[in-house]
């Protein structure tokens, strides 16, 4: 189901909390809400669609990837300062990212997983795990 995306600051703000199983129909709200805005947008984070939970969905090609506790392994020595957007903020900001990032985190059935990431796709897991600590980008 496509939700609507939150603007509110102070909602934005607040720290997310560790997904639990039954949150995984959010999970699946939140990869049909990117759907839905994937021609401006490349992920989104739960408290975008009001739930403050640790999950995002991130564009991966034509692919939409769901991810419940992403935890940050490791990622790339090399950065780059860049400016982003959020579909729950008006302009951009400036920001510092890593090339590459490896990610542990639990797919829509829960089970484990573990994959790296470069590009694009890293830019937006970062931009959206910065929402999980209330971080306005």
């Amino acid at each position: 189901m496509v939700r609507p995306i939150i603007h509110d600051p102070i909602f934005l703000q607040r720290p997310s909390e560790k997904a639990m199983k039954e949150d995984v129909e959010v999970a699946r709200d939140l990869a049909d809400t990117l759907r839905a805005h994937i021609d401006h947008c490349a992920g989104l984070a739960a408290n975008m669609i009001g739930v403050n939970k640790c999950i995002l969905a991130v564009a991966d090609g034509k692919d939409i990837i769901v991810m419940l506790n992403p935890e940050l392994m490791k990622h790339s020595l090399k950065s780059y300062r860049t400016e982003e957007g959020c579909l729950s903020l008006i302009g951009t900001r400036h920001v510092e990212r890593y090339e590459s990032v490896e990610v542990r985190y639990r797919d829509e059935t829960f089970r484990k997983q573990r994959r790296k990431f470069c590009g694009i796709t890293a830019q937006a897991i970062q931009h959206e795990m910065d929402h999980f600590l209330g971080h306005l980008i």
